[in-house]
Formats: C-alpha cells, structure tokens, sequence
C-alpha cells in the first residue's frame, strides 16, 4: 500500500503523505516521495503542490527506530537519500504550500521548510528536537531555518530542541498563515489555487531567481535575474501578458502555461 500519493483537482497537485500514525519518515516513504516530487514536476497539468499529511498530522519526524540500527555508512546513504529528496521536493519549478496540521517535527519541519508556503493549524507544533536525541537536523534544518527565520533564531531553536507553537511560528516568519485546525487543507489549496492561472513559466523563473539568488554575490545574483527575465520574451505567456496590458489594461491576461 502507497504511503505517499499524489492527487491532482483544479491544477493542484497534491503530495498526501498516509504513513499512520505520524507519517514517521522511512526509506519506503522517501522513495515515494521523491517519486511524487518528480512527478509533480514533469506534469503539466499541475501548476502548483500542496504538501498534506491529513487531518491529524504533517510529519513527526524521522523513523527513529529505523535510524538506530544503522552504522555510520548506512546513515550516510539514509540521511544522502532523504536530503536528495527533499531538494527535488524544493526545486519543483511550481509554487508549493505545505499544509501543516499537529506536529512537523524534526525530518517533517525539514520537509515544511521545503516548500515556498507554510500553512498551519492553530494548534500546531513544529520544532527542531535533534539535539534531545545527541543529533542535529541532517536533512536541511540547520541550512534551511537561518535562511528562513535569521541565525539567532534558528539557534536557540535547533540548541533547546523546543517546539514551537503556531503563533509563535507565524511571528518568527516560520508561518506564513494560521488558521483553525479544520481548514488547514482548504487554505493551503486556496492559496496555492491562487497560481494556477498564472504564467507557469514566469513563476518558475521568479521561484529560481529568488531560490538561487540567495545563494550568489549580488552581482552574480543580478545576471542571474537578468538572463531569466531575457528568456521570458520567448514564451507565449510573455507575448499574451503585454499584448493584454496595451489592449485592456493590467491584470487581464489569460495565460497558457508556456
């Protein structure tokens, strides 16, 4: 039985993680979703992901009992395996919303932080809690948090292990929206619904430029920006936006996807 599925409605591919009961991460369930995340990417008729755990939880981190019987080379090849994915899960040319209900711990806030929207349920907890167990994060977390919510933060998060509560996570920055428990799902569509008509190769270009260019000196940054902005006057989407804003005015455009 499938422990990750995508599901696919109104040009929202969903990536529904079903490995109960906390959706613990494994090697079956890594290999799924990197299938997902591929899958998703190359499709087109997605032209955005919603990352879902269900009602009850988003992921509570890895599978600790399946990490403790392996020595240092199969961690290496568990830990290299979960990170590769989780990058294919952060390059998908799509905008991505993760749909954040009870707990995203450990691997499953790592796996959160992949995606370009976090959406939380009032009562969620998200946390770093590796260095209770005499680990750090090893599938982005020290990387990905800092970048996200500044060092400071990131350290006293990662040092203490402590979950974090969603009004706490929205005023960090590591929330982007909460909302009542029961319509966590529905908002996370709703904002990801939000992209679907719009001009997929454009998005795909601001994802990389914003993505890519936190990486590069700034000068670097800015051809970086520059070249993808020269590709966009090759794409249909480019020649429908422009000849909309001279015939009707802004934000009439019916865009196609190419």
């Amino acid at each position: 039985m499938a422990v990750v599925r995508l599901e696919v409605s109104d040009g929202v591919g969903t990536i529904r993680l079903d490995r109960p009961p906390m959706n613990a991460l494994n090697a079956e369930l890594t290999v799924e979703l990197r299938a997902a995340a591929l899958e998703a990417t190359s499709r087109t008729d997605i032209r955005a992901v919603v990352i879902y755990g269900g009602e009850k939880v988003f992921a509570a981190g890895a599978d600790i009992k399946e990490m403790a019987g392996l020595d240092i080379a199969g961690i290496a090849a568990w830990v290299r395996d979960l990170t590769s994915t989780f990058e294919l899960i952060a390059r998908i040319p799509k905008p991505v919303v993760a749909a954040v209900t009870g707990f995203a711990l450990g691997g499953g806030l790592e796996l959160a932080l992949c995606a370009d929207f976090r959406v939380l349920a009032e009562n969620a907890k998200v946390g770093l809690p590796e260095i209770t167990l005499g680990v750090i994060p090893g599938a982005g977390g020290t990387q990905r948090l800092p970048r996200l919510v500044g060092p400071s933060r990131a350290k006293e998060l990662v040092f203490s292990g402590r979950q974090v509560r969603a009004p706490e996570a929205e005023a960090i920055g590591l929330a982007d929206r909460v909302v009542p428990a029961g319509e966590v799902y529905a908002a996370a569509l709703s904002l990801a619904g939000t992209f679907v008509n719009g001009p997929a190769v454009a998005l795909a270009a601001a994802k990389q430029a914003i993505d890519d260019g936190s990486e590069l000196a700034i000068s670097e940054a800015l051809r970086l920006e520059s070249a993808l902005f020269t590709g966009l006057f090759g794409t249909e989407d480019r020649r429908r936006g422009m000849e909309s804003f001279v015939e009707r005015g802004p934000g009439k455009a019916e865009f196609v996807g190419r």
